[in-house]
């Protein structure tokens, strides 16, 4: 049987603490992302980061749900591959 989300990269776990510090601090920030063939961009906070279905996720306050591997950088910091 196949894991959930089988094909989930994780990044680097300096990173994730990053992630989760922004979150805490409710610091607005620019994430870019891919989404399939496209490139998109957010300026708000993080709400949340958290692991659903074998990968992690953080959560936008708009609601929007990103997974983790698919950020590309933010707040001009690049996402480094995984530790």
């Amino acid at each position: 049987m196949d894991k959930p989300n089988s094909d989930y990269q994780p990044i680097a776990c300096s990173f994730h603490d990053r992630l989760e510090d922004w979150a805490v601090r409710r610091t607005p920030v620019e994430i870019v992302w891919q989404d399939g063939d496209e490139r998109k961009t957010a300026n708000e906070r993080i709400k949340d980061v958290f692991a659903r279905d074998g990968a992690d996720h953080l959560k936008l306050d708009s609601g929007l749900i990103i997974r983790l591997d698919r950020l590309i950088s933010v707040d001009e910091m690049m996402v480094p591959d995984a530790c």
